[in-house]
């Protein structure tokens, strides 16, 4: 195993900004290449960047399906080793490789704004919080290569929707945000209850909606609502203040900018 320590990712130490800065650059770049060409071409970039991520994942499971030594820290974590029906892009990591083409091609707004505002922060929080399989190795690693590939091309695609004009934040969009989330969310719930059902997973948990695993904000919320999924309620609130606050900054980049104009 490659342990060369220029190379060693951690969270937030030099090689973990280094990439950082590479995928946003990319953003940029591809954003400035963009600007000019048809809304239609603009589409389908984004579209075939979630298709190729979406291929590179689960080429990034098989070389985790065959990693002795995460399926060795899976196992001390009680996680049961490597499970195919556990390593679903299902969590809110990695969910828009699939909402986002679906979100265009069906031109839905509320998804759109689910995968520009939800996405994207719940890669960050992936990428800021891995787990112990996934930090302290050389980024060459594969498992360090699919693990940080994949949730920093879910983050700037996500990022892209509003990048690329596909979507523009309004507050009256917080309403069919909202319930675009709870179905979402609600759906996954009844999979992991599925998948527990049929014991093909046991320790299903997509976007947590049945366990907290720790997670200091859900146990506070557990607290005082004990019950699966329904203690993920009280995060929408949170979800609301923060788009809200997103919103605003769009807003007042528009009355500069119409300022600006007059």
């Amino acid at each position: 195993m490659e342990r060369n320590g220029i190379l060693i990712l951690d969270p937030l130490n030099a090689v973990w900004f280094a990439v950082f800065a590479i995928f946003i650059a990319v953003l940029v770049l591809v954003s400035i290449l963009l600007r000019k060409k048809p809304i239609e071409f603009r589409e389908k970039v984004l579209v075939i960047a979630c298709l190729i991520t979406f291929v590179g994942f689960f080429v990034y499971k098989y070389f985790l399906s065959i990693d002795p030594e995460f399926d060795e820290i899976s196992k001390g974590m009680g996680m049961g080793g490597f499970n195919w029906w556990g390593e679903l892009p299902l969590q809110l990591c990695n969910i828009n490789m699939i909402l986002i083409p679906i979100a265009i091609l069906m031109d839905k707004r509320e998804l759109k704004a689910f995968c520009f505002f939800v996405g994207p922060l719940g890669a960050l929080m992936a990428l800021m919080m891995p787990g112990p399989e996934f930090s302290g190795v050389s980024i060459l690693v594969p498992r360090m290569l699919g693990y940080y590939g994949t949730h920093f091309m879910v983050m700037i695609m996500g990022l892209a929707i509003a990048a690329f004009g596909l979507y523009k934040p309004r507050f009256r969009d917080l309403p069919r945000i909202v319930a675009a989330m709870l179905a979402i969310a609600f759906a996954v719930f009844m999979f992991d209850m599925i998948l527990r059902w049929t014991g093909l997973y046991p320790n299903a948990n997509y976007f947590f909606a049945v366990e907290t695993e720790g997670n200091p904000i859900l146990e506070l919320f557990h607290g005082f609502l004990p019950y699966p999924f329904l203690y993920l309620l009280p995060c929408t609130l949170i979800l609301v203040a923060y788009m809200a606050i997103v919103m605003l900054g769009f807003y007042a980049v528009d009355r500069i900018r119409g300022k600006k104009e007059q």
